[in-house]
């Protein structure tokens, strides 16, 4: 399927069904579904998704919505306060805890455990969240009281176990130490400091950690100029794009970001799709377009925007007739072979997918073509946060 750019000023149809789904199908605690009926992915939120979708929902038009979902993930971190505790403490006598023990990716709406295997031990998320809550309480000059405990033992938690090896943002590889991962906990603990949400020796704390992580992506994340995928990799994969921009952790235009961006563009982007990574086979190993978001972003920072409107017109132009964005498409496929497998044991591709929704919205917003203000009265009015409940 052959994907026709839109024009960049003819996008407002888009993005309000883009925020009616992320606002519609919100659940009543708050949570952000994944996809609404994909079956793997029915009933659970991921702090990663979440946080990004949360963050474009506070810079679409929909602040209510953004502060519900930091609010289910405040409540969902602090009933597990005793486990952080003791996670945090078993760290500290050197006696780390099995992977299978520390905290899920995911949960239930309800902010439960899920009852079925998942690759889970992932620690971008809990940076994630906390990056995307602060810039959300000073974009909008909310009160932070309400987050400050959440926020604390999640600091924790990451000072204690950033160095540890986990799963991907792909929940894969668990074996390695990845870079996209510790720039989302670099990004969030740096958050956190400097929104003063946290202070005294947990600060001092956090943002020794913040400078070692720094220290170690610049030592061993790096290779030829570039971020690598994990520590001892030489490879490339399209969640570096987030390091560059909207996070921050490495300047889009230094020389490591532009060298970065050159080879992401090189080894994983044909046309305007970015693939995650070279030997992909999830699916067949398609084009994401939540990754050409990021790394339109990517390209904005470093100050090529027309490249980012490249990226942005592809990405829009993989919706479906009713506007559904999919977590991936089956163009320039790495691995053909393997989609069919897959369908067989999940169904179709995830579509909609939330964050696809989300980065579409991120990128549009920063390149004018999404006008927040027209969001909030055309779609964001129409639809009550919380109020979903898709399951």
């Amino acid at each position: 399927m052959a994907h026709t750019p839109r024009r960049l000023d003819s996008y407002s149809a888009l993005a309000e069904h883009s925020i009616r789904l992320i606002t519609g199908l919100q659940t009543p605690e708050g949570a952000y579904p994944a996809s609404p009926t994909f079956s793997a992915y029915v009933g659970y939120s991921w702090l990663r998704d979440g946080a990004f979708i949360a963050d474009a929902a506070s810079i679409a038009g929909a602040p209510d919505s953004a502060t519900a979902f930091f609010q289910w993930c405040a409540n969902t971190i602090a009933r597990r306060r005793d486990t952080i505790m003791r996670i945090v403490a078993e760290a500290a006598a050197g006696r780390p805890v099995a992977a299978s023990d520390m905290l899920p990716a995911r949960f239930t709406f309800a902010g439960e455990d899920g009852v079925d295997e998942w690759w889970d031990f992932q620690l971008d998320g809990y940076g994630t969240w906390i990056w995307a809550l602060a810039a959300h309480l000073e974009r909008h000059g909310l009160p932070a009281d309400r987050f400050v405990d959440a926020v604390g033992i999640t600091v924790d938690y990451l000072v204690a176990s950033w160095q540890r090896p986990c799963y991907d943002w792909w929940e894969e590889h668990s074996q390695h130490v990845h870079i996209s991962t510790l720039a989302c906990v670099e990004a969030g603990l740096r958050a956190a400091s400097v929104a003063g949400l946290i202070s005294g020796e947990r600060r001092a704390a956090a943002d020794d950690a913040a400078r070692a992580i720094a220290e170690f992506i610049t030592e061993r994340g790096v290779a030829d100029g570039h971020l690598v995928k994990w520590v001892g990799s030489t490879a490339v994969d399209g969640s570096l794009a987030a390091a560059l921009a909207p996070l921050g952790v490495i300047d889009a235009r230094s020389a490591v970001g532009r060298r970065t961006i050159e080879v992401l563009e090189s080894h994983l982007a044909v046309t305007g799709g970015v693939h995650r990574y070279l030997g992909d086979t999830f699916f067949g190993g398609g084009q994401w377009p939540l990754l050409s978001c990021f790394l339109g972003l990517a390209h904005l920072a470093a100050g090529d925007r027309d490249r980012a409107e490249e990226l942005f017109a592809w990405s829009a132009a993989t919706a479906t007739d009713t506007g559904d964005m999919p977590e991936q498409v089956g163009e320039h496929l790495i691995a053909p072979g393997m989609r069919q497998e897959w369908i067989d044991k999940w169904g179709p591709v995830a579509t909609p997918l939330l964050w696809s929704h989300a980065m579409f919205l991120r990128l549009g917003v920063e390149l004018g073509a999404i006008d927040p203000a027209a969001l909030t009265v055309a779609a964001y009015a129409a639809t009550a946060p919380g109020q979903g409940g898709a399951r």
